[in-house]
């Protein structure tokens, strides 16, 4: 936004995203109040910017003209949301409340209404890129809702976006992402098999990065992979592969949903839950490459 009469902000979950998304509004002078959940490393560099603690989200809620949501899950937003010391119990009527993260499409419009009734309005927007895109406001935002609702958060999300999309009516945001995160996490898993496959074959990764990259199969979810696979990064794609089997879990239950058998994306989330079972589940996507590549080195023996 160019002017200063910005509107007063409450956002809830400053985990690696969550604290990039606060550190850039901050940047730009708008009033925040913030709330962790478990993590004290956001909350703590947040308040010492000058940000208020609430002591919980119905507080928060009433401080706040947009209160913005980035948690794990469609679980952990609907506690967050309902109950006594929810937001829908402090929230102010124009309000606009934001779903940034990954959740149910039929959890959100369920949550929508709720807040409908409380006066105020909802939306998801979930974000496409890193929390290093974040830092500098260049996330991607798949936002669903009124129209209205988001003519006037809009401003707000682009001093946090590059791209900014309304992409239609509530859930259709959430339903979006759960299709971007299929394909990608897809995308990564496959590349991670190509290496590791690789490795069998004693070809080297290098090898096949060069070759498969000097094609149309090149990608920057590819170089995410090959970062971990040749170069010894795998910090490079900041999300776990615990919170991709969970997002690999919604798509195949929207799926379902839609009365649709997706056999990729069952492919996708079991080798997801394998690793996930293995204690590979703290570690970043990229990682699945050391996953296979041990899980075929077993194989073969």
């Amino acid at each position: 936004m160019t002017d200063k009469n910005l509107p007063s902000v409450g956002f809830v979950g400053l985990g690696l995203m969550g604290s990039a998304i606060v550190g850039r509004m901050q940047d730009l002078d708008y009033p925040m109040t913030v709330l962790g959940r478990t993590n004290r490393t956001g909350i703590d560099a947040a308040v010492a910017r000058g940000a208020a603690e609430a002591k919980n989200a119905k507080e928060l809620a009433g401080a706040s003209d947009v209160v913005m949501l980035c948690v794990d899950t469609s679980e952990s937003v609907e506690s967050i949301m309902q109950g006594d010391e929810g937001i829908i119990a402090g929230v102010k009527p124009g309000a606009i409340v934001v779903d940034l993260g990954t959740s149910i499409p039929g959890s959100t419009q369920t949550l929508g209404e709720k807040v409908k009734q409380a006066g105020a309005s909802y939306m998801d927007a979930p974000l496409g890129r890193t929390p290093s895109h974040a830092k500098d406001g260049l996330l991607n935002i798949m936002a669903a809702g009124e129209k209205t609702d988001f003519d006037k958060v809009e401003p707000v999300f682009k001093d946090i976006g590059e791209n900014v999309f309304h992409v239609g009516d509530l859930g259709a945001g959430h339903t979006l992402k759960l299709i971007n995160n299929f394909f990608g996490m897809t995308v990564a898993t496959a590349m991670s098999e190509a290496f590791a496959m690789s490795d069998l074959a004693g070809i080297s990764r290098e090898t096949v990065y060069n070759i498969m990259s000097a094609g149309p199969l090149h990608s920057a979810m590819m170089d995410f992979v090959k970062a971990n696979a040749v170069d010894g990064d795998s910090k490079k794609l900041a999300f776990s592969i615990a919170n991709a089997r969970k997002d690999l879990g919604y798509y195949n239950d929207m799926a379902a949903n839609l009365k649709a058998t997706s056999f990729i994306g069952a492919g996708t989330r079991d080798a997801l839950s394998d690793a996930v079972t293995k204690g590979y589940g703290d570690r970043d996507v990229p990682c699945m490459v050391d996953f296979l590549s041990d899980l075929f080195k077993g194989q073969a023996k």
